[in-house]
């Protein structure tokens, strides 16, 4: 039975009967730290995190321990809640030159001509060796979407837990991707000008199949599929989030353009390298924006203003800035958000921006991305500031439960680091 599956049990139990039933083997507390709520309570100095049945119970102030709790001394630690990758292909993506099936993309299929049915919870493999890979630097959920689909749609993503489990999936449908920068142009139309005028089709069809009766027995003649329509209703409504690939600010200007046509759209500016300049307009429509602060340089003609400060000037305008953009490398998230606090970004906006202001994008915040009570126990000790490159992740609990911190990598590294001289290489082992 999954976590969630637990928790729907034991909340069901305690309202019919009355009583709550346990469903963890221990609880825990984390003594003693410095905890990064993320909250209202916001830093609380040497206090206390209290985790019963894979739930925060209690952050209190002190070191005082009640009975009944297995105690972890974290004085002198960080405490955070668990980080968020924010846009990554977790669990779709091992090897992307792989001669086998690779998850991350597709390939064009009757069920979509523009790539909006598509649909990855299908797809995720928990068994990925990344995922372990990710624990260990903090992470302990993340939203997952394909890479590419050739299509003008890159389909609708999850949000997954990065627990020991296979059932990874906390939230399927959880966003729609398109890309309208010069890669996106590229895959549909070979311009801007063809691009675009699709877009305003299938988001024009998506509001005729809002009363159309999608009956496979009935005509559809138009640019997407019934299943592409039916995928884009609720991004309409903005029940899903739309994530937008985009980088120039002129393209960015046609993104707020499309949010004014259709006033519904609940759109997330991912990238965004020149999103500074017109950071004042996206505060304005509450449009947050996902990306990389480390892009300074130029990589093509749509990138010319990409500088180190693009977060600060954004979070000084009032925009939400997330960041954690990757799968392979998704570990120097942290190293990301420190560099862009140390060229201006608040720290505490800095930390906002791997938590919190992650699982609001996604409707998870309900659930994740604080320390507060009631909320699934995704925490992280840390040795110091997880914004500081020379510190690191001692500690992490998933739902509750403490991972074990290894993975490929550190297996491969003790086999080589402490090598038996007797035997050959192919014959060590850890």
């Amino acid at each position: 039975m999954s976590f969630f599956k637990k928790l729907a049990l034991v909340s069901s139990i305690a309202l019919g009967l009355n009583v709550t039933t346990s469903v963890f083997a221990e609880n825990i507390a984390i003594v003693g730290a410095k905890i990064h709520t993320v909250s209202a309570a916001g830093i609380i100095d040497k206090g206390t995190v209290l985790i019963k049945d894979g739930l925060i119970q209690q952050v209190i102030k002190g070191t005082d321990v009640p009975s009944g709790y297995r105690e972890i001394d974290a004085t002198g630690k960080v405490v955070t809640p668990g980080l968020i990758g924010a846009h990554t292909s977790l669990g779709l993506l091992e090897v992307g030159m792989s001669a086998g099936v690779v998850d991350a993309t597709t390939i064009i299929h009757p069920i979509s001509k523009v790539g909006a049915a598509l649909d990855v919870q299908y797809a995720v493999n928990n068994d990925s060796s990344l995922i372990p890979i990710t624990r260990l630097e903090g992470f302990t959920s993340a939203a997952t979407g394909l890479r590419s689909s050739g299509q003008l749609f890159l389909g609708q993503g999850a949000f997954i837990t990065l627990a020991t489990t296979y059932d990874s999936v906390m939230k399927a449908n959880a966003f729609m991707q398109i890309d309208v920068a010069h890669s996106g142009a590229d895959d549909n139309g070979g311009s801007r000008a063809a691009m675009w005028v699709a877009i305003n089709q299938v988001f024009d069809e998506a509001i005729f199949a809002k009363s159309h009766d999608m009956n496979p027995s009935k005509d559809w003649l138009g640019l997407t599929t019934m299943a592409d329509a039916k995928a884009l209703i609720p991004v309409l409504s903005g029940d899903i989030p739309l994530l937008v690939r985009a980088d120039r600010s002129a393209d960015i200007v046609q993104v707020l353009n499309l949010k004014k046509r259709y006033s519904g759209l609940n759109i997330v500016i991912t990238s965004g390298k020149e999103a500074w300049r017109i950071a004042d307009e996206l505060a304005k429509h509450n449009i947050p924006v996902m990306l990389d602060p480390e892009s300074n340089l130029p990589g093509g003609f749509d990138q010319l203003g990409a500088t180190l400060k693009n977060a600060a000037r954004l979070h000084k305008a009032g925009v939400t800035v997330v960041i954690g953009m990757e799968t392979h490398n998704i570990r120097l998230a942290t190293q990301h958000a420190g560099n862009a606090v140390a060229n201006g970004l608040p720290h505490s906006a800095g930390i906002a921006a791997l938590t919190i202001n992650v699982a609001r994008i996604f409707g998870m915040d309900s659930q994740l991305g604080s320390i507060e009570p009631g909320k699934i126990a995704d925490v992280v000790i840390w040795s110091g500031d997880p914004l500081e490159v020379t510190q690191n992740a001692e500690q992490v609990f998933i739902q509750g439960e403490q991972v074990e911190m290894t993975s490929r990598q550190s297996k491969l590294r003790d086999r080589y680091l402490n090598r038996n001289s007797d035997k050959p290489v192919g014959y060590t082992r850890p």
